[in-house]
C-alpha cells in the first residue's frame, strides 16, 4: 500500500513529504494508520546530523493512531485498537525486562533503523528507505514491531495521547521514577520546552516545595510558571547556579532536572545541587558531547545519572499517564501550541528552533 511520509534524504536540507510504498507486516509485526505525530528535537538532531544516522529515513517516534492490520503471531493488539508507539521497545524476555528495567531492553542492541530481521518496511522506487527508532511516525501509515506499540484506552484523543509516545514520559518519568523526588523537596529544571515542562508539572504532582525554571527564552519561563514553577531563572541574565544555589538554600537544590543536552547545562545541573544532592540528565546530547567535572562533586555524594524514556516501565506509564490526563489530573491540551498537517512539518520544526512552541502535534486526516 502507498502512505504519503516525510523523507530526510540529506543532512541539513528540509523532509521530502512524499508518497512512498509500505510493505505487508511480517511475523510478530503490526500496521497502524497515524492520527497524530509530536514533533520532537530527537527528530531534529538527525535533520541536522547531531545524531548520526543512516539516510534516507522515514523519521517521527512521538505517534498515536489506529492498527490497521497484524502479522503472523501478534498477541498484544488487534486490528481497532488504539495505540501509542514506543521509541524503545519491550520484549518482555530479557535481563533488562525481566530485572525491571524494560526501558534497557535488549533489543536496543539491534540497528533501529530496520525491522528485527534486517529489512525495510518502507520503499521508493523500489529502495528500501530507513526507519528511525523502529516508529516512523512522520507517515500516514508505518510498520512497527509488536513490541514498539502500546495499547490504549479508546476515548483518549489521539493528538494529544501521541505526546506521551515520548515528550511527556521522558519529562515526567525521571521525576516519579529516577530521582523519586518526595513531598517538600526542591527542584531545579534546566530547560523548559516541550520536555522540560512535564518535568516541571510531574514535580508539582507530587508535592515538590521549591520549583525553579532555569531557561533563556522569557516565553518559556512565562510556560513554566504556567506548569507550577514556582521560581523562575533566567539564564541570559544572570549566573543560573548562584541563582539556584540561592533559591535552593544550604548549597543548593534537591533534585536538578537538566532537559536541553549540552555540556554547559549539564554542568550547571550539577553544580546547582547541594551536597548529596541528585542531577538527572534528560536532554539527549549531540554525538561527541564531553562533559568536565570535578570528581570532588561527586565524592560529596552528589549522584549524576540518567534516564531513558522515563526510566520505568512504558507499557504501563504510557497509559497511566493518560489515564491521569482524562481525569483531569494531568495537563495534555496546554501543552499544545500548534496544529499542523504533514505537508508543514518542516515549518513546524522551524517554529521548534524559534522557540515559538511548547509542542507542535502534526495531524492526519
Amino acid at each position: 500500500m502507498d502512505a504519503n511520509a516525510a523523507v530526510l534524504y540529506e543532512v541539513n536540507k528540509p523532509l521530502v513529504i512524499e508518497d512512498v510504498e509500505v510493505l505487508e507486516p511480517g511475523p510478530h509485526e503490526v500496521r497502524v494508520r497515524w492520527a497524530a505525530n509530536g514533533v520532537c528535537h530527537s527528530d531534529l538532531h538527525v535533520m541536522t546530523g547531531d545524531y548520526p544516522h543512516p539516510l534516507p529515513v522515514v523519521l517521527g517516534h512521538e505517534a498515536a493512531g489506529v492498527v490497521e492490520k497484524i502479522g503472523a503471531g501478534v498477541e498484544s493488539v488487534k486490528p481497532g485498537d488504539h495505540v501509542c508507539s514506543s521509541y524503545i521497545p519491550s520484549c518482555g524476555k530479557c535481563w533488562y525486562c525481566i530485572g525491571g528495567q524494560p526501558t534497557m531492553c535488549a533489543l536496543r542492541d539491534k540497528p533501529r533503523w530496520f525491522m528485527l530481521d534486517g529489512t525495510s518496511r518502507f520503499r521508493k522506487n523500489g529502495q528500501p528507505l530507513h526507519h528511525f527508532l523502529q516508529v516512523s511516525g512522520y507517515a500516514t501509515h508505518s510498520v512497527l514491531l509488536e513490541e514498539s506499540v502500546i495499547p490504549i484506552r479508546k476515548d483518549a484523543p489521539l493528538d494529544l495521547a501521541c505526546l506521551v509516545s515520548c515528550g511527556v514520559l521522558a519529562g515526567a518519568g525521571p521525576v516519579f521514577n529516577r530521582a523519586k523526588v518526595p513531598p517538600g523537596a526542591s527542584v531545579a529544571v534546566f530547560g523548559c520546552g516541550g520536555v522540560g515542562l512535564n518535568t516541571i508539572q510531574a514535580a508539582r504532582m507530587v508535592g515538590a516545595g521549591k520549583i525553579i525554571a532555569v531557561d533563556v527564552n522569557p516565553q518559556k519561563l512565562t510556560w513554566a510558571e504556567e506548569f507550577g514553577a514556582t521560581h523562575v531563572v533566567d539564564a541570559s541574565k544572570e549566573d543560573p547556579v548562584a541563582r539556584v544555589q540561592a533559591i535552593g538554600g544550604i548549597g543548593g537544590v534537591d533534585f536538578a532536572f537538566e532537559v536541553v543536552g549540552t555540556q554547559k547545562t549539564i554542568e550547571q545541573a550539577l553544580a546547582s545541587t547541594h551536597r548529596g544532592g541528585m542531577c538527572v540528565i534528560v536532554g539527549v546530547s549531540p554525538a561527541g558531547t564531553r562533559l568536565s567535572i570535578d570528581p570532588g562533586m561527586l565524592l560529596q555524594q552528589r549522584v549524576l545519572t540518567g534516564s531513558s524514556f522515563g526510566a520505568g516501565h512504558q507499557r504501563t506509564d504510557v497509559p497511566l499517564l493518560i489515564d491521569l490526563f482524562m481525569a483531569g489530573k494531568y495537563q495534555l491540551k496546554e501543552l499544545v501550541s500548534r496544529r499542523l498537517p504533514l505537508k508543514e512539518l518542516n515549518h513546524a520544526f522551524d517554529l521548534m528552533k524559534q522557540g515559538e512552541v511548547k509542542r507542535s502535534v502534526i495531524v492526519y486526516e
